[in-house]
């Protein structure tokens, strides 16, 4: 059967508005139906396969590490923090917010979870204190993406897994580039602040006694992300190993530090991390199938030849990629994207001799600048969607913070 036709099956339904797991599964299930070259039983075994794997247990482990952490009130505690370190600065509160961002990106590695936890506690404060609603709800979503590259990033730990490349390495490559997107943020609510006249949200810079109590009080949650990478980078244990580890930490911090995680609340936690798990698998499980029908028909290296015959000059490559999924990101949800097209573009970079680390790490970036980009983007809606704003009005505010994401890409 013509791939093209599968291809276009699958890209028009997502467009009318099919959820992604399904519009995966149905192409690849036509393909099966339809083909007389390949077993029909094969598209479920590839389905169950895609998941049935050691590895593949750090996907629902990462997942409760993050919600436990989302809920186990490090947010105020983190808040604290950022707010004696940069709170003193020209709109001291969007500092705050970039910084508190670096710090739950380490905790939770979800955009989504990160913007809707600043979302509740940092918009309505910025709003008190004389912030547009519309700039804190793009500073918001902006700052959001650095929790999709500070590890623990749940897109690092996918694509490393479908790309078959270290999670440790995927991790310790997020961190400077996570650190230059916060930069530049930050350079950007300056510049607005002085147009604006936003002032610091403290009259004085904290004393670094101040600083050392809060950080005293934001220890266990700071401990995470070196555990975290301190672990894999030292061999200590494996992903699926570490993701656990990560999870029972949470949870421990939670349940017996903070105490904000209630007996009777656990349950719900479970659950909360079981529906974003399913959901994960089911879009893994699909794409594992089409995996197969991308393997079967050729089509990594016939797009080597076709890439092969415009270029060979890696950064000319690139740079192509970069734009196709900067479009892209801005039609699609970034983490069926992410896990469609890695199969697809890792052996094209492989065979043009792209570090996959690096590759990776560009890819999660593009995927989550798509993120805060009508009209699908999911921590555009996430965001509006809490805050109660119109789209038009979110926007205006975003295009600076889109450029200066678009200048560290």
């Amino acid at each position: 059967m013509n791939p093209i036709t599968i291809f276009s099956l699958f890209f028009g339904s997502m467009v009318s508005g099919m959820p992604v797991a399904f519009a995966i599964m149905m192409a690849s299930f036509v393909y099966f139906i339809f083909s007389s070259e390949v077993p029909r039983q094969i598209f479920v075994q590839r389905m169950v396969a895609g998941v049935d794997s050691f590895t593949t247990l750090a996907v629902p482990f990462f997942v409760l590490a993050g919600t436990a952490m989302a809920r186990g009130g490090i947010a105020a505690r983190l808040f604290g923090l950022a707010d004696a370190l940069v709170g003193h600065m020209k709109g001291g509160l969007g500092h705050v917010n970039v910084l508190n961002s670096v710090f739950i990106g380490g905790m939770c590695g979800s955009a989504n979870a990160d913007a809707a936890i600043d979302c509740k506690t940092l918009v309505p404060v910025m709003v008190r204190h004389g912030y547009s609603r519309s700039f804190s709800a793009a500073i918001t979503a902006a700052s959001g993406i650095i929790a999709a590259i500070i590890p623990p990033s749940l897109g690092f730990v996918i694509y490393a897994l479908i790309a078959e490349v270290s999670i440790g390495r995927m991790f310790v490559g997020g961190i400077l580039p996570g650190l230059m997107i916060a930069g530049a943020l930050m350079g950007v609510v300056a510049w607005v602040s002085r147009k604006r006249g936003y002032g610091g949200i403290r009259r004085k810079r904290a004393s670094w006694r101040e600083i050392a109590r809060y950080a005293k009080e934001s220890m266990w949650a700071l401990f995470m992300p070196v555990l975290l990478i301190g672990g894999l980078r030292l061999g200590v244990f494996t992903p699926t190993e570490l993701g656990a580890i990560a999870a029972l930490y949470a949870l421990f911090v939670g349940i017996f530090v903070y105490k904000e995680i209630k007996g009777h609340e656990i349950l719900g936690v479970l659950v909360e991390a079981s529906l974003a798990t399913c959901v994960i698998m089911f879009i893994i499980a699909a794409a594992s199938a089409m995996s197969y029908v991308i393997t079967w028909e050729n089509i990594p290296q016939k797009i080597i030849e076709q890439t092969l015959a415009i270029t060979e000059k890696k950064v000319i490559v690139l740079l192509l990629i970069n734009g196709a999924f900067l479009i892209l990101g801005c039609l699609f949800e970034s983490l069926s994207l992410m896990i469609i097209l890695t199969p697809l573009l890792a052996p094209v970079m492989q065979r043009l001799g792209v570090d996959l680390v690096h590759f990776g790490v560009v890819l999660t970036i593009n995927v989550a600048i798509g993120g805060i980009t009508p009209p699908v983007g999911t921590i555009l809606y996430t965001v509006c969607g809490i805050t109660r704003i119109p789209v038009s009005e979110f926007a205006k505010d975003i295009l600076p913070f889109l450029a200066a994401l678009l200048l560290v890409l």
